[in-house]
């Protein structure tokens, strides 16, 4: 039903999801055998990637959540480059169900980090003289599912 001005009585019950800020909180790259590590390399570095997703609550409507990525190109001393990043955003979340707000800040949130945090490193590694490492995409659920099964019994983020 439509109020007098226009706006109709559903309209404050739509789930709402918004982006209010993106940042990067830190970001390293380490070359650390640098120049000898630039030279032409006769076979595909093993490239180890290790993601976090963290969420902190700032209001009833308003989290922090970000994307802590850390990896390295070879191992010991022949390491090409190690990178970290953390990048994060604060999101507000209004109309959401309790039950779904936890799933929403730790799958979804971080899903639309992503390709910001993608193509940061990406230009860091290419900048520290390689060609950009472009991250598969990631798999949030079965992050989500893995942090739940770590932190059984850990007070939820929405509380």
């Amino acid at each position: 039903m439509v109020e007098g001005n226009g706006s109709s009585n559903n309209a404050e019950a739509v789930p709402q999801l918004n982006v209010l800020v993106q940042f990067m909180k830190d970001f390293s790259f380490e070359n650390p055998n640098a120049p000898g590590s630039l030279a032409q390399q006769d076979e595909s570095p093993n490239i180890a990637i290790q993601v976090n997703v963290n969420a902190e609550k700032h209001s009833d409507t308003e989290f922090e959540v970000s994307l802590h990525i850390e990896g390295s190109a070879g191992e010991g001393a022949s390491t090409l480059f190690k990178f970290e990043l953390d990048y994060g955003g604060v999101f507000s979340l209004k109309n959401i169900l309790e039950e779904e707000l936890q799933p929403i800040v730790l799958i979804e949130c971080p899903r639309l980090l992503f390709p910001f945090a993608r193509q940061i490193i990406a230009d860091g590694v290419r900048n520290g003289g390689f060609p950009p490492l472009y991250i598969d995409p990631i798999d949030f659920v079965a992050l989500y599912q893995q942090q739940l099964e770590q932190l059984a019994g850990v007070p939820d983020v929405t509380n």
